[in-house]
């Protein structure tokens, strides 16, 4: 916040119809603070929390986005702090009373003229990296690779300066597992699609056991033995090493002889992600996100947007918006999926959000979701995706997965993401191997805490020393520039990166 303004208190007040605001000042505020509205806080109020605007009586409700986040649990009065504990969850939206296709969003104007350097791949995906991907079969196998990508990335990466990775796609499937259960699919097509990922360049290589249920011939194009070690075939533990070591020189000496082009934007699959997301996520980083996302789409690449639970709550708002009535059956479809895979585990919604989120101001899932959604701007919904399904459009997609960040953004690779955008509000070094995870700051504090792991500060929205569209456009250059390997996102500069995880629903055995 600018000096002139760090002592000014500040609330959002996100549409009109809100009856709560939430405190924008680093530290929140104390009582009997009088905003130049004539608001007065009635007691202290951490920043990113909500303040009544008006009297509420019991029952009453409360309104953010212009939408009920929930019902006063007793009388609140105006200027007091608007608790998780005075609030009562509100019921999901009936999914057999949505409407389909009503308010499908007009097409914006093409954008023109904006293109991408990366690596164009014969079945005309793109890269927006040269990486060799080891895949494996059964997690039996992972301390030996761990080994022999060790020893790859110390003694053969070096002769292959145009190879910018080596990654092994560890798991712990394979075996062990239900393999033929219907939701086997989920893991099993995940896994296939990670294999051929855009930014492995169609050098496809499985490292196997030799014994297990998911055969290694599953996960590569026609099932090209050329393309498997079989550990149980080795003589022993360093040819199973050297065995590793051969076929990946084979495939770096490829891959560096890959050249970045100009390539059209149709090449990028953006995922869009929050994690530790907090009251600001739904009025600065992901509105600003879904402007970007905007501009994507009107430019021709396809964007992902997903974490179903995050969605299921303001669902009502997305299925006008579907392209056309199948479309929208298919997001039902997948909301209904996940209704019934929670029911299953005895849990409900109420489960989400996390300690942090609350901390940040969230009291519910039901104003996350709404926020969340902001991520998405305003394009029409073209394609849904299951768990683990490749997209096959261009444009807006919903591709279905848990909220976890880590499953959450294995499935958006196994859909053929390249590209990651990330929104945190509490902050997070959560990062990916195989593709640029560009980092948006909800708060401006957070990016001064964080100053070396914030790639964009979309704080300066909450203060007004920027507005949506300006973050927007800047987030849309960043992502061209990080594509084209002209600039590097803070976690790839330290290199930072989680494990990639599975999502299994089907039982082990």
């Amino acid at each position: 916040m600018p000096e002139k303004q760090r002592d000014t208190p500040l609330y959002i007040k996100v549409h009109t119809n809100d009856n709560v605001g939430v405190i924008v000042n680093a530290g929140g505020l104390p009582e009997g603070t009088l905003f130049p509205c004539g608001l007065k806080l009635k007691e202290s109020i951490p920043q990113g929390h909500k303040v009544a605007l008006t009297d509420l009586d019991r029952g009453d409700p409360i309104i953010r986005y212009n939408e009920v986040i929930g019902y006063a649990e007793s009388p609140i009065e105006k200027g007091k702090w608007v608790k998780e504990a005075v609030i009562k969850l509100p019921t999901s939206p009936r999914l057999d009373e949505l409407p389909l296709a009503n308010r499908v969003p007009k097409p914006l104007p093409p954008l023109e003229g904006y293109t991408f350097a990366g690596y164009r791949n014969e079945d005309g995906s793109v890269g927006t990296k040269n990486i060799l991907g080891i895949t494996t079969s059964v997690q039996c196998v992972v301390g030996v690779l761990d080994f022999a990508v060790k020893r790859i990335k110390e003694e053969l990466l070096p002769k292959y300066p145009n190879v910018d990775d080596v990654v092994a796609f560890n798991h712990n499937y394979g075996c062990g597992v239900a393999i033929h259960a219907p939701e086997a699919v989920i893991p099993i097509r995940t896994i296939q699609h990670l294999a051929a990922h855009p930014n492995f360049g169609g050098e496809a290589m499985v490292v196997g056991l030799g014994c297990e249920k998911l055969l290694p011939q599953r996960l590569v194009p026609d099932g090209d033995p050329a393309s498997i070690v079989s550990l149980q075939e080795q003589p022993g533990f360093m040819p199973m090493i050297q065995s590793i070591m051969n076929m990946a020189e084979e495939r770096l000496s490829k891959l560096n002889r890959r050249r970045r082009e100009p390539c059209p934007l149709s090449g990028l699959v953006v995922g869009l992600q929050c994690g530790g997301s907090d009251a600001f996520s739904g009025v600065t980083a992901n509105p600003a996100v879904g402007y970007a996302a905007d501009l994507l789409v009107r430019a021709g690449a396809t964007v992902l947007f997903s974490e179903v639970t995050e969605v299921r709550d303001a669902v009502h708002l997305l299925t006008p918006r579907t392209v056309d009535e199948e479309v929208g059956r298919a997001l039902i479809r997948e909301m209904k999926w996940y209704d019934d895979y929670l029911q299953r585990g005895e849990v409900d919604r109420s489960a989400n959000p996390s300690p942090g989120n609350k901390k940040g101001g969230l009291s519910n899932v039901v104003e996350k979701s709404l926020g969340s959604i902001v991520k998405s701007g305003n394009s029409p919904i073209v394609q849904v995706l299951s768990p683990g399904e490749k997209a096959t459009k261009r444009g807006l997609i919903f591709a279905a997965t848990p909220a976890s960040d880590f499953v959450c953004g294995t499935l958006q690779l196994a859909a053929g993401m390249n590209m990651h955008v990330f929104t945190t509000g509490r902050g997070t070094p959560y990062g990916l191997a195989m593709a640029p995870v560009i980092k948006v700051s909800t708060r401006t504090a957070l990016t001064e805490q964080w100053h070396d792991l914030i790639d964009v500060n979309a704080g300066r929205i909450a203060t007004g020393d920027a507005t949506i569209e300006e973050i927007g456009w800047e987030i849309f250059h960043l992502i061209l520039d990080v594509a084209s390997g002209r600039k590097k996102t803070w976690v790839e500069y330290w290199g930072l990166h989680n494990d990639l995880c599975l999502f299994n629903p089907a039982p082990l055995t």
